[in-house]
């Protein structure tokens, strides 16, 4: 994964993730096109795919809703990472297939605009703008077959249709 990043603080909650005034809908691409509207009206327009959100303490807090992490995948995030996430934003992240990365180091070195590299594989972030690259544990084989299969549901599928 590589991509420009987008800086927030700590505490970034669900309802600044995807406000619950388009909690009307569960259409993925419509929830993508309001991802962040509270925190940065401007962010979708910002983004390009593979764009990494770099978040503080306490990422996605707040409600238990799978929208927060459906609207910033299918926006096109290919990450967050973050100082720390809300447990059920975690889950429910991983559940999706978005990869979610806890390295406080590159937190504190990164700045909006900064193009990061990250390898789930070898548990490396590596911000190439500024040139530091931080060891992160790798994730775990069956983590990594949830995010590469796009999802719990569709690494399920995948794993049954394998075995016949």
């Amino acid at each position: 994964m590589k991509g420009k990043v987008h800086k927030f603080g700590d505490d970034v909650n669900t309802d600044e993730i995807i406000p619950a005034r388009y909690l009307n809908t569960s259409d993925p691409a419509e929830l993508a096109a309001h991802c962040m509207e509270d925190a940065d009206p401007e962010f979708v327009k910002k983004l390009k795919p593979g764009d990494i959100i770099v978040g503080g303490r306490n990422f996605g807090c707040g409600s238990s809703r799978e929208h927060a992490p459906v609207a910033i995948k299918t926006a096109g995030i290919s990450c967050v990472i973050a100082r720390s996430f809300a447990r059920i934003f975690f889950r429910n992240a991983i559940n999706i297939g978005l990869a979610i990365i806890v390295c406080p180091e590159a937190v504190d070195d990164a700045e909006t605009g900064d193009e990061i590299a990250v390898s789930l594989d070898e548990g490396v972030v590596a911000n190439l703008t500024r040139k530091k690259t931080y060891a992160v544990p790798p994730f775990p084989e069956e983590m990594r077959r949830i995010i590469d299969a796009g999802g719990l549901m569709a690494f399920v599928r995948q794993s049954t249709a394998s075995k016949g």
